[in-house]
């Protein structure tokens, strides 16, 4: 009775799964949980009670355009930066890892007489790609006999359906193996790594006493540079008077100066001013005040800090803008977000100007831009339909998931186009990109639990789970000993390459849920392009080669 009702109500269905995954994904043993991707595994149990539970295609493709579309807006930044450090090195280990795969995945078909059909199926179902596999099955419906065609069609979605699971199971096994063993610290990690905005260093504010002479002869956006710090200049104090500094700004001896950065730059800066103080400037608001302000007006958000002008309109600074959790230096070239709460130094006379400007709407950014999002998705969907010729006749369609997360990225890098502001507050995104993952998972461990379950019993199916699991096993060990020995990768960032190699958001919900920090949606969007190309491709040439033979 129970199994009836879920299958004539897919909603509830849908929320018995969620319900029951994602508290299961919470439970840590030994410090390590699965997070939301526990999710796909009650929906696999549920779904292998009876062949007709299983969650509509709408909910899985729904949930899977969401997530990527939301990863991509908020990887934009990263992205870029990524291409300017290493991104030919990470997409090319990329592809030589898909590359492996399928050497691997003929090897072990030629060694197990596991059928070409079966084998394009186990490639695409190990590395769990569905664009992948659709091209298979269009390939042999164009090639295969009228009167094997049915039969031929069905294969590759066996071995597809037998492989899967594993597909995304060896993938968190390999993470949660290797980071135990190589004892990684994804904090210290993410300290590092200032260029992505991830560093977890806490900033403080210091006054300085100027006392070298050498400080005096420049202003101090050439100090900056000679000494090579980051650092955010704040108030100055010359004698009785009190001023805000801006970038032409010369300092004098005796002069008293509030810095704001991480202690190791406020080391650095405090050598070439002089000594540190025992005043505390920020402490003084008998003519400047500081207050935290939400970014929530549209005119505002997507435009680069020093666009502003904030100095000549408002004798204003931003001194720090805090994202999510984490609390950055307010540099000029820094493109704000709806949601970002800025710390403003001016005038008290100004501050409620200033608020403003800047909107500080607690609601206003509460609340997502539906013409703006949906705008967007409809772009990212639109690509992802479009077919995109490639040599030797192949025919490439970016799906459902590759569609939206390139235009993301794209829009992600642009912020704005006149009043449309693309990116989402912090907030929306992030439970834009959990309810999506939900609906991904969900769905997708609904739809193959049955055929796992009845495949795997059947003569035959233990040789494909067996393959499916070398093959996933040995792709992700290897390549995460590769980059993170050899080329010395940092783990948050390849454990979401690995993800976006795999292109699964529940191997990319995983990498999250271990790094605490955004690193791994960086990873993932770098190389998910290159690896949904690769896999489409390859698996192409797999059932091509085979039958040929």
């Amino acid at each position: 009775m129970m199994i009836a009702l879920l299958v004539e109500n897919p909603l509830v269905l849908l929320f018995v799964v969620t319900a029951i995954g994602y508290p299961l994904g919470q439970i840590k043993i030994r410090g390590t949980s699965l997070g939301v991707s526990a999710v796909l595994f009650a929906g696999l149990a549920i779904g292998a009670l009876d062949p007709n539970l299983k969650l509509p295609e709408i909910i899985y493709t729904f949930g899977l355009a969401v997530f990527v579309y939301a990863v991509g807006l908020s990887s934009g930044a990263g992205f870029v930066a990524s291409f300017r450090r290493a991104g030919l090195r990470d997409n090319l280990l990329v592809i030589v890892a898909v590359v492996l795969a399928a050497a691997l995945t003929v090897a072990l078909a030629a060694a197990l007489r596991i059928r070409p059909t079966f084998t394009a199926g186990l490639f695409t179902g190990s590395l769990t790609n569905t664009p992948a596999l659709a091209a298979v099955l269009e390939y042999i419906k164009a090639a295969a006999p009228q009167a094997l065609r049915d039969q031929m069609v069905s294969e590759p979605v066996v071995g597809y359906s037998v492989a899967y699971p594993m597909g995304v199971v060896g993938m968190l096994l390999a993470i949660y193996v290797l980071q135990r063993l190589w004892k990684v610290n994804y904090k210290t990690e993410a300290a590092g790594l200032k260029e992505y905005g991830l560093s977890n260093e806490a900033l403080h504010n210091r006054t300085i006493l100027v006392t070298q002479p050498a400080a005096t002869c420049q202003t101090i956006e050439a100090l900056t540079r000679h000494c090579r710090c980051e650092v955010i200049f704040g108030r100055i104090r010359r004698g009785e008077q009190l001023s805000l500094a801006n970038g032409q700004t010369q300092l004098q001896q005796g002069d008293l100066v509030s810095v704001v950065g991480t202690l190791d730059e406020l080391d650095k800066v405090t050598g070439c001013l002089g000594e540190v103080s025992a005043e505390r400037l920020e402490y003084d608001v008998s003519e400047f005040e500081a207050r935290r302000v939400f970014v929530s007006n549209p005119r505002v958000a997507g435009r680069r800090l020093k666009d502003l002008d904030l100095q000549r309109r408002f004798g204003a600074i931003v001194t720090r803008i805090r994202r999510g959790d984490a609390d950055m230096l307010a540099q000029g070239s820094m493109v704000l977000e709806p949601g970002d709460r800025v710390r403003v130094v001016c005038h008290r006379q100004r501050m409620d100007a200033v608020s403003a400007f800047f909107g500080d709407s607690y609601r206003a950014i509460s609340e997502i831009d539906v013409l703006t999002f949906s705008l967007g998705l409809t772009l990212g969907l639109l690509l992802g339909i479009l077919p995109i010729p490639l040599p030797g006749g192949v025919t490439l369609k970016l799906g459902f998931a590759g569609g939206p997360l390139i235009v993301a990225l794209a829009l992600s890098v642009i912020g704005r186009t006149g009043p449309i502001v693309w990116s989402l507050p912090y907030g929306a995104n992030l439970l834009l990109r959990q309810i999506g993952l939900m609906l991904f998972l969900a769905a997708v461990g609904t739809r193959a639990g049955y055929a796992f379950v009845s495949t795997l019993t059947q003569g035959g199916g233990l040789v494909i789970f067996v393959a499916g699991a070398l093959i996933t096993c040995l792709t992700a060990l290897g390549m995460l000993w590769a980059g993170y020995k050899l080329l010395k990768i940092p783990m948050g960032l390849l454990v979401g390459m690995l993800a976006g190699m795999q292109t699964q958001p529940a191997v990319l919900g995983f990498a999250l849920e271990q790094a605490g920090n955004d690193l791994p949606n960086i990873g993932y969007a770098a190389v998910y392009p290159a690896a949904m190309i690769a896999k489409i491709v390859l698996a192409q040439v797999i059932i091509t080669v085979l039958l040929k033979q």
